[in-house]
């Protein structure tokens, strides 16, 4: 049976910070956090890496900082999972060879040749230093709700896998279609093709916007369990301050015990299975994240 490692969706979260139940008193910097954090988990999300391009001096100093076996899973810069992207967000040496625009956000489409090669050039440079010590969990690509299950968008996943050979990369849809009755068989089909890591995903469900849980392993590395919580009613809701305001939801014991068994069947068929809990606000997923580990050890027991 394979290890299933649990975490959650970034250790910096400033609810999670302000709450003062998690990190102990003196722990104010970031080195200190990031320690604590790996001495009551074995896995990170890095969700700082969809915001801005990350870099290779903070992944050096992230797999200096952790133990031996920890693991980071990286979340892919938004422009290359096609959302609308400020262009500040841009390195700025790039932002000269944009065309120019009077709009503030810019998307893949839209960027030259050669920005799009350099953008996926510096995500693999930045990364590689996890991979080198051996820390490099999955490359996340959660796409937004317009990418739907057209011809255009399963090329692109083609496209993701070309551009970073040899990474285990896990998909993460926002959009129905990808899952429904008449497509299901095909997006499964398509990421087992491509060894692409379908994440399943606990969350509000009756939207456009959400996919059902489908636990389906579809790479032999790696299975992944995302838990969004299960507030319905900030699911869609527009204009949140922060994003835990949409992820504010606190799991019971019994929903919890509710994922041991699918999450043992997925350690029976792939090689790894991580789980993320990206119910952000406050420590919830902390909470929520070590509970989860108690109902497996027992279960294990």
């Amino acid at each position: 049976m394979s290890p299933i490692l649990v975490g959650t969706a970034s250790w910096t979260d400033k609810t999670l910070i302000d709450c003062k139940r998690f990190y102990p008193r003196g722990c104010s910097t970031a080195e200190l956090r990031l320690r604590h954090y790996a001495s009551q988990f074995a896995l990170v999300e890095v969700d700082s890496s969809y915001y801005a391009m990350p870099s290779a001096r903070n992944a050096a100093l992230w797999a200096e900082r952790t133990p031996a076996a920890f693991t980071f899973n990286v979340k892919a810069f938004r422009a290359l999972t096609q959302h609308q992207t400020p262009r500040q967000a841009l390195p700025r040496d790039l932002l000269a060879a944009l065309p120019a625009s009077t709009r503030s956000n810019i998307y893949y489409k839209d960027l030259p040749s050669e920005v799009r090669d350099e953008l996926w050039a510096r995500f693999s440079a930045a990364v590689a230093p996890l991979a080198q010590a051996g820390k490099l969990g999955a490359l996340h690509f959660q796409f937004p709700p317009w990418f739907t299950a057209r011809r255009e968008n399963q090329a692109y996943l083609e496209h993701v896998r070309a551009r970073l050979p040899g990474h285990c990369v896990a998909i993460e849809f926002r959009h129905a279609s990808w899952f429904a009755p008449a497509q299901r068989a095909t997006t499964l089909a398509l990421e087992r093709s491509l060894d692409l890591c379908n994440v399943v995903v606990d969350e509000p469900q009756g939207f456009q916007q959400s996919i059902p849980a489908v636990w389906e392993v579809t790479s032999p590395t790696l299975a992944l369990l995302r838990l969004h919580g299960r507030n319905a009613a900030t699911w869609t809701e527009p204009g949140l301050a922060a994003a835990s305001d949409r992820f504010n939801y606190d799991y019971s014991r019994a929903e919890l015990a509710q994922f041991v068994p699918p999450l043992r069947a997925l350690a029976a068929a792939a090689a790894r299975v991580h789980v993320i809990f990206n119910n952000n606000y406050e420590d919830q997923g902390v909470r929520n994240g070590r509970e989860l580990v108690g109902l497996l050890a027992a279960d294990a027991a």
